[in-house]
């Protein structure tokens, strides 16, 4: 029997166990759910650092035990000088290199504007130092290498070697670093006592922000101090769609935030409660492809669209979308977006706070350029611009591109309280609907949900097909079944990566607090 971790007073759920300890430790001390995810994401930023960090962006969705959850967007924009004439003669933007790290860093506005609200909600905020205190100490004293860290450098190594700044930060000897080996990273532990004694707004107009943007002039990045000082983290109003078991919330554009919700009103219209595993995956799998087909269609930079968000979710809509739904053909699609290396992490505390948070730098290493003295690896997330003029998601300076990123959290009917997530591009709505579908429609115990065999209607790392990609450990019967729907159905390892690091925490209505978090990951649920 696989079991959920449950407790009274605290549980953080993250992919690395070190990093749920690090928000563990500030509930133990009194601290609550928002102070808590700060230490977290710091931690993850250092031990996890293929697929976050400093140099990346990051989405809040907190829900206070009373009142309105709030959603923070800590996402940057395209610099100043990142025009389509700084990509004179390509037709696409680099996945790697100095032009693919055309955007601001969010991620550190994203945990100062959360701390902010943490002391609006009357949080006595603890230091700044104790919540990187972790991270500090694990970036110059060393971490184990995981697995998935050793994996992504020896594949991607081609790529990044000559990278600026990537070979002497994750190389050792010139070589990726074995798993289980200890690996430092000095220039990062200065970097982030820097921002204790400064404050983290010096990433954007402190001493920090002007070492980053000497690095990027050298570099040849398209960004520039002042994009930099412009950079704030904006508080937005949560997407929501009204589900037989409750009200379901996301993070509204840049993110696409609207499919994930779009798939669960889609199959709320539908029998789920009875579906055997393929009829559940050929449900999820097909209203997946209707609201991608949302999503390409409406959503870019808030600034440029025209459609209400929150208006698409309508029921009526969704029933509309739902009858088009063929429940014996698989239909046609075009391609998705790819994958994206992330992190999803939950913190609850014992007063009802939660959050649900994501933390990412896009693809794996991102765009594998370390800005000098710093320690910090720059996102790609640009990469998803377009250079055709007249493409909505076409780059300009000031923009922001287009985000997979998506926490997610609920409010069921029953009383509880659910927040959850998951890495992984394409996949992170598809895994959002998975874990919302087996345990609160389905009834699947919460540990069970998260470990269960999952599947991925898209590209893994690497790969340009678009298929139906399922686990291995799910049964002949329902692969059997798949194909006879018509899906193109390719085979993954049995606990793959490439399905994502999901995670969930679920708040009794006594107050107890249930974690579950992925094998597939290093992570852990861990509570007091």
């Amino acid at each position: 029997m696989i079991q959920s971790n449950i407790a009274p007073l605290g549980m953080a759920v993250t992919p690395h166990h070190l990093a749920s300890e690090s928000a563990l430790a500030i509930l133990r001390e009194g601290g609550n759910a928002i102070e808590a995810m700060v230490a977290a994401a710091a931690t993850i930023a250092v031990v996890y650092p293929h697929m976050n960090g400093l140099g990346g962006d990051g989405f809040w969705l907190i829900v206070p035990p009373q009142g309105e959850p709030i959603a923070i967007d800590a996402s940057g924009a395209a610099g100043t000088l990142a025009d389509l004439n700084f990509y004179h003669g390509q037709k696409t933007i680099p996945h790697r290199g100095p032009k693919a790290a055309l955007t601001v860093a969010g991620t550190v506005s994203g945990w100062s504007e959360a701390l902010a609200v943490s002391s609006e909600l009357g949080g006595v905020q603890k230091p700044l130092a104790r919540l990187l205190g972790d991270a500090i100490r694990y970036a110059a004293d060393g971490i184990p290498v995981t697995h998935s860290q050793a994996d992504a450098t020896q594949n991607k190594l081609r790529e990044l070697v000559d990278q600026p700044g990537f070979a002497r930060t994750f190389l050792l000897n010139g070589a990726p670093p074995a798993a289980g080996s200890r690996f430092t990273q000095p220039d990062l532990a200065n970097t982030l006592c820097l921002l204790t004694e400064e404050g983290l707004d010096s990433f954007y107009r402190g001493t920090l922000a002007h070492k980053l943007a000497l690095g990027m002039s050298q570099l040849e990045m398209p960004l520039t101090l002042e994009d930099l000082q412009n950079h704030h983290a904006k508080r937005l109003t949560p997407l929501r769609v009204s589900h037989q078991q409750g009200d379901i919330f996301n993070i509204p554009p840049p993110t696409q935030g609207l499919v994930s919700l779009a798939i669960l009103g889609i199959t709320d219209c539908l029998d789920m409660v009875n579906a055997n595993d393929a009829q559940t995956i050929h449900r999820i799998v097909e209203a997946t492809k209707l609201a991608f087909g949302l999503r390409d269609k409406f959503i870019t930079d808030p600034r440029y669209i025209t459609e209400d968000m929150q208006d698409l979710l309508d029921s009526t809509l969704l029933a509309e979308l739902a009858a088009t739904l063929d429940d014996h053909q698989a239909a046609p699609w075009g391609t998705g977006r790819g994958p994206g290396d992330t992190v999803w992490m939950g913190v609850m505390d014992s007063s009802g706070l939660a959050v649900s948070f994501i933390q990412s730098i896009y693809h794996e290493f991102g765009s594998g350029v370390v800005l000098p003295d710093t320690g910090i690896i720059w996102q790609n997330r640009g990469a998803s611009f377009s250079l055709d003029p007249t493409h909505m998601l076409a780059l300009a300076p000031g923009k922001q591109p287009f985000h997979t990123l998506n926490p997610a959290a609920a409010r069921l009917h029953d009383g509880r309280t659910m927040v959850y997530g998951s890495m992984g591009g394409d996949g992170q709505p598809q895994t959002q609907a998975a874990i919302f579908t087996r345990h609160v429609v389905q009834g699947l115990p919460l540990q069970q949900t998260i470990s269960a065999p999952r599947w991925l209607l898209g590209r893994t790392w690497g790969q340009s097909s678009d298929s139906l990609k399922l686990e291995a450990r799910f049964s002949t019967e329902t692969v059997s079944a798949l194909r006879a729907l018509g899906h193109e159905v390719e085979m993954l390892p049995d606990y793959s990566e490439a399905v994502g690091h999901a995670g969930a925490i679920v708040r009794h209505i006594n107050g107890m607090l249930e974690g579950a978090f992925d094998p597939r990951s290093n992570g852990s649920a861990a509570g007091f």
